[in-house]
């Protein structure tokens, strides 16, 4: 069963193109499967059938959500079609397991005070504070996801007249505006602190870490939290919270869906208008509060 998942995992890797993180969703998804499979006394991949893998579903319930439980039903679905399209398999047996019911979720974003607050917090006279100044700016200024963020490397940085080449999902590349108050911290932060904090030889990504290597997704996420404790900020903040502020602040003063969908890097432009919903709720929520007639 090993073989099969290995196979599957490069077919992503090669064939499809899919980013280190979402291939690494798979594996951990279809090992925790196989877990389960084995616990059951299940051996070969043509003995699972729909009875299984709805057991496996229901069994997640007390210890993940719906999202999370629809994610690993949509990794099995996509694993047994690839099993199915080489003959290892006579059908899909995820085909027939429905999804869980999702509620609306939209995106959180931050208000522009809540932004200003977290972008001024670091100390710009300090090489760290130059760096998270210019992170958080670029999030924001770029909508950047956080993969994208740490991966980002000298080359894909055009100070002037002022952009990103970002790779986004499936290595796509698109060109991303940054704006001048983002692309001056870029320009200090990559004149002095990150001379300061690189003790090797030459590193291509531009943000590093104190230890003088390239800065993780994860160290990212503990850096924003932390700044954003110390700005009075007290809702749990990700990293893509200022993604979504980005996509929300543009369309409330007034930018178009297909201009944001390209920013965005997203394939369908369904993806992007669930941000136009966030819009409306937030205008409900101004009127609710200072009509004098809600």
């Amino acid at each position: 069963m090993d073989i099969q998942i290995d196979l599957f995992i490069n077919n992503l890797a090669v064939e499809r193109g899919l980013s280190v993180n979402t291939i690494a969703a798979y594996s951990s998804d279809l090992m925790h499967f196989q877990n389960y499979l084995r616990e059951s006394g299940i051996s070969l991949w043509r003995e699972v059938s729909r009875g299984t893998i709805s057991g496996y579903i229901q069994q997640l319930g007390p210890f993940f959500s719906p999202r999370s439980r629809a994610r690993r039903l949509a990794a099995l679905r996509t694993f047994f079609r690839f099993l199915e399209k080489g003959g290892l398999i006579e059908g899909n047996p995820a085909l027939l397991v429905h999804f869980p019911k999702l509620g609306p979720q939209l995106p959180k974003a931050l208000t522009a005070a809540q932004v200003e607050s977290l972008l001024t917090q670091p100390d710009s006279a300090k090489p760290l504070g130059q760096r998270d100044r210019a992170m958080f700016e670029l999030l924001y200024a770029c909508g950047l996801r956080v993969s994208e963020l740490a991966e980002l490397q000298l080359g894909q940085v055009v100070l002037q007249p002022g952009y990103l080449t970002v790779r986004g999902k499936g290595e796509k590349e698109r060109l991303v505006p940054m704006g001048e108050q983002a692309a001056e911290c870029l320009k200090t932060y990559l004149e002095d602190a990150r001379l300061k904090l690189l003790k090797k030889g030459f590193i291509p990504q531009v943000f590093i870490n104190t230890r003088g290597e390239s800065i993780s997704r994860q160290g990212v996420w503990k850096i924003i939290k932390t700044r954003a404790r110390k700005a009075g900020i007290t809702i749990n903040i990700t990293p893509h919270m200022l993604r979504h502020s980005f996509a929300t602040h543009l369309l409330e003063n007034g930018a178009d869906l297909r201009s944001l969908q390209v920013m965005l890097g997203h394939a369908d432009i369904a993806t992007t208008q669930i941000y136009t919903h966030v819009a409306r709720e937030r205008l409900k929520e101004i009127h609710r509060k200072y009509h004098p007639r809600p």
